[in-house]
């Protein structure tokens, strides 16, 4: 309890640069907090929703009823984002874009392409969300730490000149108050740094299996796309 109240006496009685230092560090870590909590979260569901959408995707469904059932979803205002979003950008663009006759095969297929990867730029913004703000508190807490810990010591002498005794016990308190505002810029900016590391090493896995569907949902599209127009091109024949 001792330790408590001293630690709580140190930050009571720092000047008032080093207060307002401590108060912004204060607020950093409790934010960043907050959107690593938010963040963790919204990787968890991105996750649960990638792995179900891929499992019904691949189930042989028509690919037709499988927008059916994203539009119905869309009309109880469900927000469909994630790979399921990918896909319904490509499948309408696609389906837009078959209903003009003299566009060719490799065209279409393009455009439905173009679809797909806006919508995954798209879903790439979503899930780095707040990951500059922790990469910020990140790079800069240990450094505004470190700035109340100095001035805090300039504090502390420039007290110490004015006063008879030169002891250490006569300065050691305002050094400590100071070493208090390093402790928090650390205590700020190692969680924020781990989550960011995390954070950005998912939004890069979850790119690239985006990036493989595109590819793989290509194909599929490219391999419609070139039927469709060969029927066409029977008929008028």
């Amino acid at each position: 309890m001792e330790d408590q109240l001293s630690l709580i006496d140190l930050i009571w009685n720092a000047s008032p640069t080093v207060k307002a230092v401590m108060a912004l560090l204060l607020a950093a870590s409790v934010t960043s907090w907050f959107m690593i909590a938010q963040r963790l979260l919204y990787f968890r569901s991105a996750e649960a929703e990638m792995l179900d959408f891929e499992e019904h995707f691949w189930s042989g469904v028509d690919l037709a009823e499988l927008y059916r059932e994203g539009n119905a979803r869309a009309a109880d205002g469900e927000l469909i984002i994630g790979m399921e979003g990918v896909f319904r950008a490509g499948f309408k663009e696609f389906s837009r874009l078959a209903q003009q006759s003299d566009m060719e095969a490799d065209a279409l297929l393009e455009g439905a392409r173009r679809a797909m990867r806006v919508a995954m730029l798209r879903e790439e913004e979503r899930l780095e969300k707040h990951l500059p703000f922790l990469a910020t508190v990140g790079s800069t807490s240990p450094y505004v730490g470190l700035f109340g810990t100095v001035w805090g010591i300039m504090h502390s002498f420039r007290g110490l000149a004015n006063s008879s005794q030169a002891t250490l016990a006569t300065v050691a308190p305002g050094i400590s108050e100071a070493l208090v505002a390093t402790a928090m810029g650390l205590f700020a900016a190692i969680p924020a740094v781990m989550a960011y590391n995390r954070f950005a090493a998912k939004v890069d896995v979850y790119g690239k299996r985006y990036d493989t569907f595109v590819d793989e949902f290509s194909s599929i599209l490219g391999r419609q796309a070139y039927a469709l127009r060969a029927r066409q091109r029977e008929n008028k024949a």
